[in-house]
């Protein structure tokens, strides 16, 4: 089961985390989320575990938790999928228009001349 961590001290290290969680069962992955320009962490993480009963100990020991003076959220990560971004939208690239004329791909004003 995998575990969303928010709410990080941003000077926390992924030995940090599975110190925290190890009380609770032995993680099977620790992924701290760092910025990739400045390596610092964003604040948030992911932690997994076999057992799904060590997961529901950690989410019930750690959420709202006093860690590093920040109270902690710890719940069940939800899918990265499509229907997990953007409030259950298409994801996707282009000019976030809601009139249709699409991103300017041909040309720069997203209007086509050839009709």
């Amino acid at each position: 089961m995998k575990l969303y961590v928010g709410n990080l001290p941003f000077s926390t290290n992924e030995q940090d985390l599975r110190n925290l969680f190890g009380a609770y069962g032995e993680p099977s992955r620790v992924t701290l989320v760092v910025d990739r320009m400045s390596g610092r962490s964003r604040g948030f993480g992911f932690v997994e575990y076999e057992d799904a009963g060590s997961a529901q100990a950690a989410i019930q020991g750690l959420n709202g938790k006093d860690f590093g003076g920040r109270a902690l959220v710890v719940n069940e990560a939800r899918s990265a999928g499509r229907e997990g971004r953007q409030g259950g939208r298409d994801g996707g690239f282009g000019s976030g228009r809601r009139d249709g004329r699409g991103s300017g791909r041909r040309g720069s004003g997203g209007w086509r001349s050839d009709f």
